[in-house]
């Protein structure tokens, strides 16, 4: 993990700034910033102490997709930081990618995985709600955490039994 930890770095900061309207980019700055030091300089300690654990996805040697599980209770997961390179999209890898978290979940006997998204990340919302996950609640986020922007942002919020 070590070894593609810059890697990451570089994907997380490109999509998220990606994702920011021009109302919100310094609010997505303060995020990157916050994310970056409690998160994801320190993926290894961060997915081990919540008994997870953090991929890649890989084509020519190159990191085109990532995400991160962590427990959430004791029969479930939270599926977390689930990103595509763009030059990498519309190619099923995110697809794959929560196959393989859905199969890592069985593995360790979850057999339910969490997640959200926001309102600006149109292809995820589409991508669950068509992977047969149920939106269990939705809220105003305006709160800033690692796992949210804040800004008044709609996020929902999904699960799936498996």
């Amino acid at each position: 993990m070590l070894a593609d930890a810059a890697a990451v770095r570089e994907l997380f900061i490109q999509v998220n700034r990606l994702l920011a309207p021009a109302h919100l980019a310094e609010a997505f700055e303060g995020y990157i910033t916050r994310s970056l030091a409690e998160e994801i300089d320190r993926l290894a300690d961060y997915y081990s102490d919540r008994s997870g654990g953090f991929w890649v996805a890989v084509d020519d040697d190159e990191i085109v997709g990532m995400f991160g599980l962590e427990a959430s209770g004791e029969q479930a997961m939270e599926l977390r930081r689930m990103y595509v390179a763009p030059g990498a999209r519309r190619r099923g890898i995110a697809r794959k990618m929560l196959a393989f978290a859905e199969e890592e979940c069985r593995r360790r006997n979850r057999l339910q995985l969490q997640l959200s998204t926001s309102e600006i990340q149109q292809d995820a919302l589409a991508l669950y709600r068509n992977a047969g996950y149920e939106n269990v609640r939705e809220e105003i986020a305006d709160a800033a955490s690692n796992k949210t922007l804040g800004g008044g942002i709609r996020r929902y919020h999904f699960t799936k039994r498996l």
